[in-house]
This record gives structure tokens, sequence and C-alpha cells, in this order.
């Protein structure tokens, strides 16, 4: 089966009325229960067109979360000058505290410890944003460093969604931006 151009505007559309509707169905029930049928039925798109665009529904689902990457990955780097070693930029807390209305989605997609499909997402490009940083900087330890950041925020993260750490959005923030900070600092 083709897929359509990535530039297509109907295409586009398409793949923003199934992100919609995937929302809608995980309001309602865990990811885990959401058939294709009642997506494409409250997209309003038929089953081939949902198949022409994803594999399948967990396909979808990382899609559908993926700006929480890039919102992550921006949050993580809302910051000029020198850090704060204490306290997140305010991008960083109000990147947790918006990961409350779809929290039940995100646990499905990221695995405690920083795994499963949205895991190895946001790991992959939060690595590339901090080792492109890193070089930059003419930091040897680029790898390193950038390997070591994305594995702590994508593991806090889980660990925090999965109930594994129990703090307010603001507090992990600060706490895993201290990690994040002794990381940079430590090399």
């Amino acid at each position: 089966m083709n897929r359509p151009a990535p530039g297509d505007p109907r295409a586009a559309r398409t793949r923003a009325r199934l992100r919609k509707a995937l929302f809608e169905e995980c309001a309602e029930r865990p990811l885990e229960e959401v058939g294709v049928a009642a997506l494409v039925r409250r997209a309003g798109v038929g089953r081939a067109t949902f198949y022409v665009h994803y594999d399948g529904l967990e396909a979808l689902a990382v899609d559908a979360c993926a700006d929480v990457v890039r919102d992550a990955v921006e949050a993580l780097h809302a910051w000029r000058g020198r850090p704060d070693p204490v306290h997140a930029p305010p991008a960083l807390a109000e990147f947790f505290a918006s990961l409350t209305p779809h929290a039940a989605l995100y646990r499905s997609l990221l695995a405690p410890g920083g795994g499963g499909p949205l895991g190895r997402v946001l790991h992959r490009d939060l690595r590339a944003y901090s080792l492109r940083e890193r070089e930059l900087a003419g930091a040897a330890d680029a790898p390193l460093v950038a390997s070591a950041v994305a594995a702590t925020f994508a593991g806090v993260l889980a660990d925090w969604l999965h109930g594994l750490l129990d703090a307010s959005a603001a507090d992990i923030a600060d706490q895993v931006w201290q990690l994040l900070v002794a990381l940079h600092a430590s090399r």
C-alpha cells in the first residue's frame, strides 16, 4: 500500500483526525481496549484509510504522543545562560503538568524505566539533541553524557507517570533538573 506524501495536506488532516479520535477513545478506555473499528468510526474515515497511514494502533499512538517528545526536549533546553542548579526552567514544570490529561495513554507507551515505544522515541530524540549541543560545546564526553541525559530523563519521566516517584509536577521537574545538571557538570 502506498503511503501519502509527507507534505500532503489531506493526509495531514486525516492523521490529525485519527490522532484526535485516539485521544478521545483513550479518555474513555485504556489503549489496550481501543479497537480500530471504533476509532475510525469516531474519526469519520474508513478502515483502509487508517491502514494507509498507520501499521496499527500502537503506531498511531506513538505518532499522537510524539508532540510530548518534542515538548520534553524543548522544555529541557528552555533556558539561556548559566542554568540554575536547583530550580528547573518553568517550561519543564509546565511540561510535567501538561501530561495529566493523557497520562494513561502515555503510561501504556512508556514503560517503567523509560522503555516502550514512546520511551525509544524520547531517548532517541533527546540523545540526538543533547549530543549536538555537547559537540558544539566541544565536550569530549559528548556521547556518554548525551546517553546519560536521555536515559535519566526517560526513566524518571516514566517512573513518575507510573507512580513510582511521588512528587508534584513542579517537584519532579526540579529533581530531574538537578540530576541532569549534575550529569553535565560531572565530566
